[in-house]
């Protein structure tokens, strides 16, 4: 759909760039779910469907940031000279533990798993724009949960921008800058607005 809606800019400023590389496919999937779990009134399926939605939120978001950290170290290290299989695991088992947190146990034979990445090979440093795109997504939802006609033209007119124009001007319609930290909070406190609804669940 975005390349479609961009495709009048022409072959060379129709590409999306990485920044909202995720902006349609993401903004599609809360609508599809929101719209769901709207219409779900049993009590077990909400929860696997809030369950399931708040993983993968976790996953794009604080997995996709250490596997970004995990690289910028490892391109730092290589800065002094090559890297053997060995420092490369236990830059990797570095991030992941701190990523992780103590409640996780890493098993043995963990510290080759950055090669199962693809990203980290064809496509470095591209892992970010999951957790951007994820983030400024949700802070463009919480937008659309709030406004009042007009949103739509005026999403519509950002997926149509293709390459044309810096993210940062497109989201100034929306009132959005991705300069401010509240952007970012806005963005997780739609990640932490599903647990509290997971978390009443178990209470209820």
């Amino acid at each position: 759909m975005h390349q479609v809606l961009a495709g009048a800019q022409g072959a060379l400023m129709c590409a999306t760039p990485l920044t909202l590389a995720e902006t349609a496919s993401v903004f599609g999937e809360m609508l599809t779910f929101r719209a769901l779990l709207a219409k779900t009134k049993d009590r077990a399926e909400r929860k696997a469907m809030l369950a399931q939605k708040v993983e993968d939120m976790i996953n794009t978001v604080v997995r996709q940031i250490a596997f970004y950290e995990f690289e910028r170290r490892l391109h730092i290290a290589r800065k002094d000279g090559e890297l053997t299989s060995d420092q490369i695991g236990e830059l990797w088992l570095s991030v992941q533990s701190e990523s992780l947190g103590p409640a996780v146990r890493i098993s043995e034979g963990y510290e080759t798993w950055w090669s199962y990445i693809p990203h980290f090979i064809h496509s470095p440093f591209y892992v970010y724009a999951y957790a951007f795109g994820d983030c400024l997504v949700n802070s463009l939802y919480a937008v659309y949960q709030n406004a009042e006609e007009g949103f739509q033209d005026r999403y519509f007119a950002l997926l149509r921008a293709g390459g044309t124009r810096h993210y940062g001007e497109l989201l100034k319609p929306f009132g959005l800058d991705a300069a401010d930290p509240s952007f970012w909070d806005k963005g997780l406190s739609m990640i932490e607005g599903l647990i509290d609804e997971l978390e009443a669940l178990d209470k209820a």
